[in-house]
């Protein structure tokens, strides 16, 4: 199931959240690497705090730890796009893991690797800062708060250059199967206007506007 959501664009992805209305929608955590792919992957969660006692990179080396190949590592740092929680060498390990890439509520560093790497980051800000001494670890695999959206462990997370789009597990298939529709129905719509229709006619023939609204 997750290969298929990784066709699916979150704007897909979103009509379907919002045609169930359900919650999950990222906006504003964006690829930080030009030429950064879009990843989809069950979520291992990371939520951290304020400087305290126990340092942010054993609990990324944590996580990194119990992420299963194809995994996103997703990280609640409070939405503060000013305070680093993540770099080069946690994207090392991560990669050499095959983790699928990271996501966070807050900033990352170290995009020049990162891009080398090849490994994608999703982020709210770029900053050159360490997070040691600044951000601490409180807990690793717990519900986060990833911007808008509440994120459970193994939730199905997919992100690309529009944002993040947060599936929880009991209504993947749900999602994905409404997300296929839009995206058929978009399919349509062009394939309709190429062919010589005209783009009204096309809306109206494959109904995307009343498959928004009903």
């Amino acid at each position: 199931m997750v290969e298929e959501f990784r066709k699916l664009s979150t704007c897909n992805i979103s009509d379907a959240l919002d045609k169930l209305k359900l919650a999950g929608v990222v906006p504003g955590i964006l690829p930080v690497w030009s030429g950064c792919p879009a990843i989809a992957g069950p979520a291992v969660t990371v939520k951290l705090s304020k400087a305290g006692t126990v340092a942010i990179h054993l609990g990324l080396l944590q996580a990194i730890e119990i992420a299963r190949p194809g995994d996103v590592i997703v990280i609640d740092n409070r939405g503060d796009a000013l305070m680093n929680s993540w770099g080069g060498l946690v994207a090392n390990i991560a990669k050499d893991r095959k983790v699928a890439g990271t996501v966070i509520d807050g900033a990352t560093r170290d995009v020049d690797t990162l891009k080398e790497l090849g490994y994608p980051v999703f982020a709210r800000g770029i900053v050159p800062m360490t997070a040691r001494g600044r951000v601490a670890l409180e807990a690793i695999n717990v519900p986060i708060q990833c911007g808008t959206a509440r994120v459970e462990p193994r939730d199905i997370v997919v992100a690309d250059g529009n944002g993040v789009a947060v599936v929880a597990g009991e209504r993947a298939q749900e999602v994905l199967r409404t997300a296929k529709i839009f995206e058929q129905i978009e399919n349509n719509i062009l394939e309709a206007v190429k062919k010589g229709m005209s783009p009204l006619e096309a809306h109206e023939r494959y109904r995307y506007e009343k498959m928004v609204s009903e």
